[in-house]
């Protein structure tokens, strides 16, 4: 592997926290590095691009009502518009990004305003993906947390940490497909000119998939893509069809198809929760290299991910990521029978049984952004998914206010019955 791509390999090596000493030896800097970046380079210039400084240019910044934050942002991103929000020419790397908008807690905003990143003279993105769901959160829910490459402090700044080269040229846009305005958008990109880039290094790519219903039996895919690259990792969201019956829905295998596999896997894991780190069954909790940041125990929402830091994935011909769509639950290995809360999903062809255990198929609501890097030229994506189906049940149903009249007349409250927490069914 040449030197510009074990550039980009070792700066992700161990969440961007080594010494690069590659990078040291192509700029002429000092061997010590902070964040994978030389303490001093010769080489590198440093530059951001915002609505203060929309070209990034030397000594151009802030000059709008004679520098007094007279341009801060686009105050009015209207219904469909598209705006370019970064062009840069290379060579390059975009080392970080922050955004905030002004509907920034709305789900039907973060999922439908869309981003999407274009390299060198590419006429197809690199990037595609909903607003929410590329800086880590499912279903347009947003969450205060931070791992490795994101950072939502408060559930307000969206910050990706995800060093992004370029040899020629980058470009980003963002496209209100909302269905009306959404008012401000404020955003900076912070990046270095001078990098050294060539034929062998690897680009940024992120790709947004969704199911309403995966089809029995076919696990949902996350990532397939051709060419020579690193797997990075993915949040995965599901939105539990069968929330109200309670019963476990994470034994699905996340598996991986490396390099001309067919019928089986190289790499396969044991569930859903556990491909996240975790175990028995999953709460809410966050760190560096994977997450789960809604509790599906309480709600049909499940939001989780996990990033390949130190225990890289590799591709040199191509890569298909999946994740099974299976369950466990107490029938005791019944096909249950009319007046079973499973039995219309089982009447659909939504739910079967695995041999004669608790395990069983079922038919779940799946999203999944993935993040990879790989040489270029970019695989044509799979179509984009609608507005219709990224909104599809994103939004709870509200209850209908009672006016404290209609509360009076209520008979007194029963003591409300204990919940149990959660538990795996498979735990002792």
């Amino acid at each position: 592997m040449k030197k510009s791509m074990w550039f980009v390999m070792l700066l992700l090596g161990a969440g961007m926290m080594m010494l690069d000493v590659s990078a040291a030896a192509d700029t002429g800097a000092s061997d010590m590095s902070l964040g994978g970046m030389p303490l001093y380079s010769p080489q590198l210039q440093s530059r951001a691009i915002s609505m203060e400084n929309q070209t990034g240019a030397k000594g151009q910044g802030g000059q709008a009502q004679g520098g007094r934050k007279g341009s801060a942002a686009i105050y009015n991103l209207v219904k469909d518009e598209v705006r370019t929000v970064a062009e840069i020419e290379g060579p390059g790397c975009i080392r970080h990004i922050w955004f905030t908008i002004a509907r920034r807690h709305d789900p039907l905003v973060l999922r439908n305003l869309i981003i999407r990143f274009y390299w060198d003279d590419q006429k197809i993105p690199s990037v595609e993906a909903p607003f929410g769901d590329f800086f880590g959160m499912s279903h347009g829910h947003g969450v205060a947390y931070e791992c490795a490459f994101f950072a939502v402090p408060e559930a307000r700044g969206f910050n990706c940490f995800f060093p992004m080269p370029f040899a020629k040229k980058a470009r980003v846009e963002i496209c209100n497909d909302v269905g009306e305005d959404i008012g401000a958008v404020f955003f900076q990109f912070d990046y270095t000119l001078g990098d050294k880039v060539d034929e062998n290094t690897p680009y940024f790519h992120s790709q947004f998939r969704r199911t309403a219903v995966t089809k029995l039996r076919e696990d949902f895919v996350i990532l397939e893509t051709k060419g020579k690259g690193r797997y990075m990792g993915a949040n995965i969201g599901v939105i539990d069809r069968f929330n109200g019956i309670r019963q476990w829905w994470g034994e699905g295998e996340v598996k991986m198809y490396i390099d001309g596999d067919k019928d089986f896997p190289t790499i396969c894991g044991t569930g859903a929760e556990d491909y996240v780190l975790s175990a028995w069954g999953l709460g809410v909790w966050q760190n560096q290299y994977s997450g789960s940041l809604l509790d599906s125990n309480t709600t049909k929402y499940m939001s989780m991910y996990r990033y390949h830091c130190l225990d890289p994935v590799y591709f040199h011909e191509n890569i298909k990521v999946t994740i099974q769509q299976m369950g466990y639950d107490l029938l005791n290995g019944a096909i249950p029978e009319e007046g079973n809360p499973y039995y219309e999903f089982y009447k659909r062809g939504e739910w079967d049984r695995i041999k004669f255990s608790g395990l069983h198929e079922r038919s779940d609501d799946v999203c999944a952004t993935a993040y990879w890097y790989q040489l270029l030229p970019t695989n044509p994506f799979p179509p984009f998914p609608d507005r219709a189906l990224r909104s599809l049940n994103i939004v709870e149903e509200k209850k209908e206010e009672q006016s404290p009249a209609d509360e009076a007349k209520k008979a007194p409250k029963e003591e409300p019955k204990k919940v149990e927490p959660f538990k795996h069914p498979l735990e002792k």
